[in-house]
């Protein structure tokens, strides 16, 4: 007794994201806005260079990353 095959199911095919000009300025600003942020509190900020003066929680906060991402710190 032959076996009929299942029927076909429907193929979908991806749509592209189409995104504005302004829209993709928007994004590439905001990310690299965050990373350079990101870059400051993980790297750089170290009590003398601190934007919140000689507090050092963010820096504690932050310690272990900095160690991983290869920044020195002591």
């Amino acid at each position: 007794m032959p076996v009929s095959p299942a029927p076909a199911s429907p193929v979908s095919v991806p749509t592209p994201l189409v995104v504005s000009a302004a829209t993709a300025r928007l994004w590439i600003g905001g990310t690299m806005l965050f990373a350079l942020l990101a870059y400051y509190f993980i790297g750089v900020d170290q009590g003398a260079f601190s934007v919140f003066g000689g507090d050092m929680h963010l820096h504690e906060f932050v310690h272990d990353a900095r160690h991983l991402l290869g920044f020195p710190c002591h």
